[in-house]
């Protein structure tokens, strides 16, 4: 088997940034409501929805391998993807693989479950979303439900996806996180670079997300 490779850049800093900030901004949303710092969660609540925004606007808009239409295959490729952990193979992909492709979706979903909710939550004293007094005390208090439960479900799913992250490092030898930070994988040099869009495009969805997350903030 030929296993030279060269450098690939397959993540933009966009995809990047978006991955690791995620990364904080929920940890950052965990700590603040433990520690009662209300304040600071609706803050990083607001921070994770300019970014999920933004993140979707980049799945049609943006890098070829941030494309929704790129990764999001046949749910049966994903399974099939799946029974082949097992197999020691090269890594191919200049995108997320088919499994991994739905894993992202789900997680999007699910962060955007969390922060629909939190907009329309409250604590029973004195704390509520900017949504809450739309949608009346009865809903919010179950909106108020699904949001816990909802942050236990993305917690199982982060470690499901830490842990497939460690299988394909141990099984496969695909080392899946050093690209999500440097932006380039050793990829078998018939493999073509994705085509990456520039970052002004980038900076004005990133623009266009804050409004959208400011006027929620202040007006509605």
């Amino acid at each position: 088997m030929n296993r030279l490779t060269v450098p690939v850049r397959v993540w933009d800093a966009p995809v990047r940034l978006f991955h690791w900030g995620i990364v904080a901004l929920f940890g950052l949303s965990w700590l603040s409501e433990s520690r009662g710092w209300m304040q600071v969660h609706f803050a990083s609540g607001y921070a994770l929805l300019a970014a999920l925004l933004f993140r979707i606007a980049w799945g049609f808009a943006g890098s070829e391998s941030a494309r929704f239409a790129r990764f999001l295959r046949h749910p049966v490729a994903g399974l099939r993807q799946l029974s082949r952990l097992h197999h020691r193979e090269p890594d191919t992909e200049v995108t997320h693989n088919a499994a991994g492709g739905w894993m992202v979706l789900l997680i999007l979903l699910l962060l955007a479950i969390q922060i629909a909710t939190g907009l329309s939550a409250n604590d029973d004293i004195s704390v509520e979303g900017p949504l809450a007094k739309y949608v009346g005390k009865e809903t919010s208090d179950w909106l108020t439900h699904v949001h816990w439960v909802n942050f236990q479900i993305i917690e199982a799913v982060v470690l499901l996806h830490l842990l497939m992250l460690a299988a394909y490092a141990i099984v496969k030898r695909h080392d899946l996180v050093r690209p999500m930070i440097t932006g380039t994988k050793h990829l078998p040099p018939a493999i073509r670079a994705p085509r990456m869009v520039g970052a002004r495009r980038a900076l004005a969805l990133l623009a266009l997300a804050g409004a959208i997350v400011v006027y929620i903030a202040v007006w509605v």
